[in-house]
């Protein structure tokens, strides 16, 4: 198959992408590392992770406004920046012994709020610069750098970098940072900017917010988005977040095996990304949706009922690949869909929904294999799944091309 070309602007905002997701995954490894050094407290501790979550849910809709009200590149690179100089802050605290648990809880929040603006705006950013018809080819490029960088190559680099010097980690986010940010800054200024700034007024946000609930409240067919969006994060996070006990308990497999397994997921995902687009062109965006659903649902019920090793390493790849393709065609669906002046929001809505199922679908998940054994959260995200499959199904136009 022949690639596709997406032109210069595309590849230098997929290669930043890519360089900020290595960073990202760098530094999800090294945070709680560094926590472990500055503490044995189980709670502070795990404080680290909340850190991480609460903005998603506290500026997600923030992050939408901003993304319909200012320059969207910008943004991008604002956010980049921002977020560097908070490394910055903890490399030179780090390298004078000045770091403690409470910088680590500000550094990891404000990381936090960069992360949501700028992901935001940077799914905003993709319709600018490639062509409609080539959306789901872009979308399938950038959901793979996503995934290869933080989930493939970051967290194991971060790890190593960790036990060699406890501020090289951060150094190397640095690095990738500053690369990211000047491959955004030569992207050409966007046509359509402009137009989007005088539309909104910094005044109004929370009524530009609401405009934005209003749309997708009106477009009731558009519902199958959100809710399939709503409906993975809880049943994905719900095995996840106990994967690791998943491995030692059920599968009786040491700690190495599950970093084994997470790149066998991290390779299925790249591989759903890429192979997106041409699944889509050759059965169509719903019924590809529909497949991605049922294979997830397929996967939960089969690591629900085995003890085997090769089915669990064969389920994580086919999940992560299903997921992949999800969000590819989700990414597109609103960019295709959604009116260019209220992308951002409806885009961070989606963001915080998702984010509020993936902490409901941690607790959950928790609750049920306490009381009913490690099996429970991957068979209970079955039905959940199906059900998704359903509404997604009964849409008439959510998923289509």
């Amino acid at each position: 198959m022949t690639a596709v070309a997406l032109g210069a602007p595309f590849r230098r905002l997929w290669t930043a992408t890519l360089l900020s997701n290595v960073g990202d995954g760098v530094r999800a490894a090294a945070f709680p590392l560094l926590a472990v050094s500055l503490t044995r407290n189980p709670l502070l501790i795990s404080g680290v992770a909340v850190a991480t979550q609460l903005p998603g849910l506290l500026f997600g809709l923030t992050a939408g406004w901003l993304a319909d009200r200012f320059d969207r590149r910008r943004i991008v690179i604002a956010a980049d920046a921002v977020r560097l100089a908070f490394l910055a802050g903890l490399i030179g605290l780090i390298a004078s012994g000045g770091a403690s648990i409470a910088v680590l809880y500000v550094v990891v929040f404000a990381s936090g709020v960069t992360d949501v603006v700028r992901n935001t705006a940077a799914s905003t950013l993709v319709p600018s610069i490639v062509n409609r018809e080539q959306l789901d080819v872009a979308n399938g490029r950038m959901v793979s750098a996503e995934i290869t960088g933080s989930e493939f190559v970051g967290p194991p680099l971060g790890g190593y970098l960790f036990g060699i010097a406890v501020v090289l980690p951060f150094a190397v986010n640095g690095g990738t940072l500053a690369i990211a940010v000047a491959l955004v800054v030569s992207i050409p200024a966007l046509v359509g900017a402009t137009e989007l700034v005088a539309e909104s007024d910094a005044s109004h946000q929370r009524s530009d917010i609401r405009a934005g609930l209003t749309w997708l409240r009106e477009h009731r067919d558009f519902w199958a988005v959100p809710a399939t969006s709503i409906a993975l994060a809880i049943t994905d996070t719900a095995w996840f977040a106990l994967l690791v006990l998943y491995v030692q308990q059920v599968l009786h497999l040491g700690s190495a095996w599950y970093g084994v397994l997470l790149a066998v997921g991290a390779v299925g995902g790249v591989s759903g990304g890429l192979l997106a687009a041409p699944l889509a062109r050759r059965a169509g965006a719903k019924k590809s949706t529909l497949t991605a659903l049922l294979l997830a649902a397929l996967g939960q019920l089969a690591l629900g009922t085995t003890s085997s090793v090769v089915v669990t390493a064969a389920v994580m790849a086919t999940s992560s690949m299903a997921f992949a393709i999800w969000n590819v065609q989700v990414r597109t669906t609103i960019q295709r869909k959604v009116p260019p002046r209220l992308l951002g929001r409806i885009i961070s809505v989606n963001r915080v929904l998702i984010t509020a199922g993936s902490l409901l679908g941690a607790a959950v998940g928790g609750v049920a294999a306490t009381g009913l054994g490690l099996h429970a959260p991957f068979l209970l995200g079955v039905p959940v799944l199906l059900l998704a499959l359903i509404l997604a199904a009964r849409s008439r136009t959510a998923f289509a091309a």
